[in-house]
């Protein structure tokens, strides 16, 4: 195992101990049995009695529960992804009768219908009546319940918005019916699938072919993912695919990069104030997430906008600024801009001296808000 890998594994295992991790069992009428559950909550769910999660669900959690959680608590840390409820169905010893297939149809029969049923009429309604929980869902397999999670998406309206497929046993028509069922999404679905080069050939060939044809397929609601790992061998491949995955299926909710700031917001023919807005409002759309607008996204369309000149932008920044941050200096500063730059400075100038009753933020200081309200005085001989 790669260095790294080892440094991956330890961060993730230092997270994991101080999240709130619950053990319970469930008792299933659709499988006869009582089946143990690990559940991870985000950091400030006892807190904040109000606020709703996404729901992530994962298979085979006796081994992927502590990857897939450690993951989430790190990249939610860092606002790259929103906080969820991480909901792990262990599978020992069940993993084969959960997952069986017909051989002629590719379908699940008997034991496999029956672990369906259990997961879209027991498990999530029992999670979603016990937590407060979204209406997003992912859900997360390897091996045999990668090609199993499928299934969910196969029916009209799929359980999940969001499937985490890495190094699958895809059962033989699973190629057909899957290409063929995300050519008809009506509904925002993202998909990655990931696979290494030392899976066994029939994982590589199969993979292989299913990302030709999902490729191929050109749908406003597909987003898809697609990976192959050069140096992973079958068991460790989660480690790999799981940041990657999570990272990309949450792409919108991360903060404006460089990336982003050059080659979108510069290039935009439209107000960089309303692609703000409509990015906080697909949060919400998407995930069922109330977001709190970031200083930094507010910064990086200040930045956009004395770059490109259209100052006149930054009346309607002020009025965001002053909603999200009230008692900061963050609003005041955009609007004294605006009058500023659009030759009214003794407007501007008076707004730069009123913010000492202000709070300091994000580099604008109390002392830079006299400094340009002197400027302006000097200036203009006021």
């Amino acid at each position: 195992m790669k260095p790294l890998l080892y440094v991956i594994l330890l961060g993730l295992s230092l997270h994991f101990v101080g999240a709130q991790v619950k053990y319970k069992t469930i008792e299933s009428l659709k499988l006869g049995d009582t089946r143990e559950l690990k559940i991870q909550l985000p950091r400030g769910y006892s807190s904040n009695t109000d606020k709703k999660y996404p729901l992530v669900i994962v298979f085979d959690a006796d081994f992927l529960f502590e990857p897939v959680s450690g993951n989430i608590d790190y990249l939610s840390y860092w606002e790259d992804m929103p906080e969820s409820i991480i909901v792990g169905v262990n599978q020992v010893d069940k993993r084969f009768d959960d997952c069986m297939y017909s051989e002629q149809t590719s379908l699940p029969i008997d034991s496999g219908v029956d672990f369906f049923e259990f997961i879209s009429k027991e498990l999530v309604p029992f999670i979603n009546k016990t937590y407060r929980t979204t209406n997003f869902r992912v859900a997360v397999g390897h091996g045999d319940t990668a090609n199993y999670i499928n299934y969910f998406l196969l029916k009209p309206k799929p359980l999940f918005q969001g499937y985490v497929v890495v190094s699958p046993e895809i059962a033989p028509n699973m190629i057909n019916y899957l290409p063929e069922r995300l050519n008809k999404l009506e509904s925002k679905t993202f998909y990655y699938l990931a696979y290494t080069k030392n899976d066994r050939s029939s994982i590589r060939k199969m993979t292989e072919t299913l990302n030709k044809d999902i490729t191929a397929i050109d749908s406003d609601y597909l987003e898809y993912n697609f990976e192959t790992f050069e140096s992973a061998t079958h068991y460790s491949s989660p480690l790999y695919g799981l940041p990657r995955a999570l990272e990309s299926m949450f792409k919108v909710y991360q903060p404006i990069n460089k990336k982003e700031y050059k080659d979108v917001i510069l290039e935009l023919e439209t107000s960089p104030v309303a692609y703000l807005v409509e990015k906080y409002q697909t949060i919400k759309d998407l995930f069922g997430v109330e977001k709190k607008i970031l200083v930094n996204d507010f910064k990086a369309i200040s930045a956009a906008i004395e770059k490109t000149g259209q100052f006149e932008y930054y009346e309607e920044l002020s009025k965001m600024a002053r909603d999200e941050y009230p008692k900061t200096l963050l609003g005041d500063y955009y609007l004294a801009r605006f009058f500023e730059e659009g030759n009214e400075p003794k407007k501007a100038m008076r707004i730069y001296q009123a913010g000492y009753i202000l709070n300091e933020i994000a580099g604008i200081t109390k002392d830079l808000m006299l400094e340009r309200a002197d400027s302006i005085k000097e200036d203009f001989g006021y």
